[in-house]
């Protein structure tokens, strides 16, 4: 019977993280510095060591969404679950909100009435919103998709892109879409793993790395 290792639990993140680093050491993968935490949190949620090779960041992506974090962008959604587990605390106190137009009435009747996805409809009206928006999307390929569109029709510029959603139609061909935006910074869990999980914690840790935050 193997020994329990005991830790305090306001240490357990912190020794997860430890484990990680670990992990990450004897498989021989060495991450950006940058994009190291990030990494690690999406690993950190999923307990899944793929997104070491399978997260694609911009150029620049996370110095970038920081800026635009600290200038008090807002985040929107595709799930009310993504939009539940960011850190709305930490996002408030530069200036920003979550969104998520999903459940709203207005967007389902529109997608019924137009034979298009609540998440199309969803993505129409957050471009709406004032100022930008950083687009954290762990769930409908359809989001991406309505997004690239709108960049390319010059209808909507994001202050970036999480793309993560999960599945199996038209989930790694709207991530591909997305890995072709040159103007706008992203983060892109390439092939068909994802999920909202993955789009709070990438989220989260930029957030988690911003000037003065703490974590309790």
């Amino acid at each position: 019977m193997e020994k329990i290792e005991f830790v305090a639990p306001m240490d357990i993140e912190k020794r997860s993280m430890q484990i990680i680093g670990e992990e990450l050491n004897r498989r021989g993968i060495h991450l950006d510095p940058e994009e190291d935490p990030v990494v690690r949190r999406a690993i950190h949620t999923s307990a899944d060591f793929d997104y070491a090779e399978n997260l694609v960041f911009s150029e620049q992506a996370v110095s970038r969404l920081r800026e635009a974090l600290a200038a008090g962008a807002d985040i929107v959604t595709d799930t009310e679950m993504a939009r539940a587990g960011i850190s709305k605390k930490t996002l408030e106190k530069f200036g920003g909100r979550v969104h998520c137009f999903m459940s709203d009435p207005d967007v389902a009747e529109e997608a019924r009435a137009r034979g298009v996805t609540r998440a199309t409809v969803s993505m129409e009206k957050a471009a709406r919103l004032p100022g930008r928006c950083l687009f954290a999307i762990g769930n409908a390929p359809t989001a991406l998709i309505r997004l690239d569109e709108m960049i390319r029709e010059g209808t909507l510029q994001p202050a970036g892109i999480i793309g993560v959603p999960v599945g199996f139609v038209n989930v790694v061909e709207a991530k591909e879409l997305i890995l072709k935006v040159s103007s706008v910074p992203y983060i892109v869990a390439r092939g068909r793993k994802g999920g909202s999980n993955i789009a709070a914690a990438v989220c989260n840790a930029l957030l988690y790395g911003m000037p003065g935050v703490k974590r309790s």
